[in-house]
């Protein structure tokens, strides 16, 4: 039986599952793999199930000496904390779980949206605080949302979603900006050629690319200049997509009106900045946080890892 490492506590069936088809070892911690133990899975183990944050770094595959394992399957979809090229030079194959978390994702980039525009975090902070006085006409004003238009960044699965929810709930105007051509976006959009162009024509703009080096700061400075004084930015993707000291400027001098974020550049911790601003709307990493989301996320990494002891192509390769 192939010894697997699961990183992290998963939910029951998760385990059960694993365990049904495994010799697990389970590190029953809530925090990311640091790069010692990464490397030290890489040689005890035939297999690892690891998520977010986990540092199979390119020093981790070069570190860890007689490589037993032969594959990653990682509880997720994003996995840009794992050097895939560094894992396919040491013949190491890596999966993730796309589609399990679709709607959670594009759930939590409306909710954010609405708490932001609404200013629900803030409302509900001014409750908690005993200081609220009663209803009156000019209390808490925020922005519409219905009608509006929304500019998504990245028009994979999940951008698409996130699309759906907003022409058909919100009768909202969709623009996109996507690297490729995108032919069936599934509801009426237009694709903007330029990401400036986007970020300037837009009400709210809602992140959604793959994290990793090539999207890394793809929101800075010059696009977020770009934004109408009045726009939201939603950020459901990875934290580093946006560069956090240029979001906090914006936000402190007003050149944009809000921000709802779900990830941060240096995950898990929040700038004091940041937690600061009323108008910003700050969740801590919910996108895929429903038990049977979860549940699904799992069934779906322990698949490609049957699958694949199996010897049968994993369904998920990344």
């Amino acid at each position: 039986m192939a010894r697997l490492l699961i990183t992290r506590r998963m939910p029951p069936r998760t385990l059960d599952a694993a365990r049904a088809a495994f010799d697990v070892t389970l590190r029953d911690d809530t925090q990311p793999l640091p790069l010692d133990a990464a490397v030290a899975a890489l040689a005890e183990h035939d297999a690892v199930l690891c998520s977010l944050g986990d540092a199979f770094t390119a020093e981790a595959f070069g570190c860890a000496a007689g490589l037993r394992c032969r594959i990653i399957a990682n509880f997720g979809v994003g996995y840009n904390h794992i050097d895939t090229e560094a894992a396919a030079a040491a013949g190491i194959v890596v999966t993730n779980t796309p589609g399990a978390v679709t709607d959670a994702t594009a759930d939590i980039a409306l909710t954010l949206l609405l708490m932001t525009a609404r200013r629900a975090g803030e409302g509900e902070r001014l409750v908690r605080s005993g200081q609220w006085q009663g209803w009156h006409p000019t209390q808490m004003l925020g922005a519409h949302v219905t009608g509006k238009r929304v500019g998504i960044v990245g028009m994979g699965r999940i951008g698409k979603a996130i699309a759906r929810r907003c022409h058909h709930g919100f009768g909202m105007e969709v623009l996109f900006f996507n690297r490729s051509e995108v032919a069936e976006p599934g509801v009426p959009a237009r694709q903007v050629a330029t990401l400036a162009g986007l970020m300037s024509a837009v009400d709210f703009v809602v992140v959604a690319v793959p994290g990793g080096p090539a999207t890394r700061h793809l929101l800075g400075h010059d696009a977020l200049s770009a934004m109408q004084p009045h726009a939201i930015l939603i950020n459901i993707a990875r934290g580093d997509i946006v560069e956090e000291a240029a979001l906090i400027h914006a936000l402190q001098s007003g050149r944009i009106a809000g921000a709802g974020l779900d990830v941060y550049e240096h995950e898990p911790r929040v700038p004091e900045a940041l937690r600061r601003l009323d108008r910003v709307t700050l969740l801590p990493h919910l996108g895929t946080a429903a038990l049977e989301v979860r549940e699904a996320m799992g069934a779906m990494a322990v698949g490609n890892l049957t699958a694949f002891f199996a010897g049968n192509e994993p369904p998920n390769r990344v």
